[in-house]
């Protein structure tokens, strides 16, 4: 049997803890404190489900599902500091608890541990060097992705279409999100992933962000971040193309005049006007829509593929997180 998702996020945050500790105390509070925020770890148990359901074996898994949260631990220590965040999984982000300079180098640790942990797992034979290859890819993806996001804000771009939006997401949040956890569960299995798992796994990556920029202008329990920190931060989100086509000029001209400010410039009482605007405009609803077709259309793809894995138990629960992926539950 399979054990159960809590059992494996379980194991997978002891695992992390043990790996970053040190004998300086400071140091691995720093390296230790986003791991230790927790989190669903839905991208370690999408990675750990599909290699379990390709028929790899559980050490190869587990070591490559806690590979992929380093990742995305050190992605958003350096994502945090670039955009300048306030809040991460409910609590200050790490640069604003400790000197920017710290926070930043606690990022650069975890991911040389990323790559460690998986040159460890290359020497021990628990898989091959096409992990390494998949994680390169991860890396590489992300970081366009993430200059993509950048640079449209340096630059003051609102010339941006949905088009734009899904191409940078598919880079930035997309690939590793759900299409490396597929391919990462093949390739622990020595099979070649499958064109398909990229095609429905960037659908559903795609519809996870849309659902998470949701979640930022309407707050709640799944949301660990600033409400409306995407306002203050001048984030190009799908929502807020949308409302800037159908918006009056008045109200562009508006919008444009405060996200072209620095966050620290930008009125508290302007955002919360855009908040309003944005909640109440048809561009919500719309972006909802397309996250929810995004994710019927990948899962649908997805289902004949799965259910002819060799673990079917374990292919359930990973249908299950992949639909829990965009929903955000589990």
């Amino acid at each position: 049997m399979a054990p159960a998702p809590q059992e494996v996020r379980k194991a997978l945050s002891e695992r992390l803890q043990n790996r970053l500790r040190h004998p300086d105390p400071l140091y691995q509070e720093l390296l230790q404190d986003y791991p230790r925020r927790g989190g669903k770890m839905l991208r370690g148990l999408l990675t750990y489900y599909s290699a379990l359901a390709h028929g790899a074996r559980e050490e190869g898994a587990l070591l490559v599902a806690e590979g992929l949260e380093l990742f995305q631990n050190w992605v958003l220590i350096h994502d945090d500091i670039e955009d300048g965040s306030e809040e991460r999984r409910g609590r200050p982000t790490l640069h604003r608890l400790h000197p920017m300079p710290l926070a930043l180098n606690a990022g650069d640790a975890l991911h040389a541990e990323m790559w460690g942990l998986l040159a460890e797992g290359l020497s021990h034979g628990l898989f091959g060097a096409q992990v390494l290859v998949e994680f390169h890819q991860v890396v590489r993806r992300t970081a366009y992705g993430q200059h993509l996001d950048l640079l449209w804000t340096l630059e003051g771009r609102f010339d941006l279409r949905a088009e734009d939006y899904f191409r940078m997401v598919a880079h930035k949040a997309a690939y590793y999100t759900a299409v490396a956890p597929l391919r990462l569960g093949a390739l622990l299995s020595g099979e070649d992933p499958p064109p398909l798992y990229e095609e429905a796994g960037l659908k559903l990556g795609i519809a996870f962000q849309i659902v998470d920029d949701v979640l930022n202008l309407e707050g709640g329990e799944a949301y660990g971040k600033e409400r409306g920190g995407d306002l203050y931060e001048g984030k190009r989100t799908l929502i807020l193309l949308r409302f800037l086509e159908e918006a009056s000029p008045e109200e562009k001209a508006r919008t444009l005049a405060l996200l072209r400010l620095p966050r620290e410039a930008k009125p508290h009482g302007e955002v919360a006007w855009l908040l309003e605007r944005l909640l109440a405009s048809r561009a919500l609803a719309w972006a909802k829509g397309v996250a929810g077709r995004l994710k019927e259309e990948g899962l649908k793809d997805l289902l004949p593929a799965l259910e002819a894995l060799p673990n079917r138990e374990a292919a359930e629960v990973l249908k299950d997180l992949l639909a829990a992926l965009v929903e955000r539950r589990a």
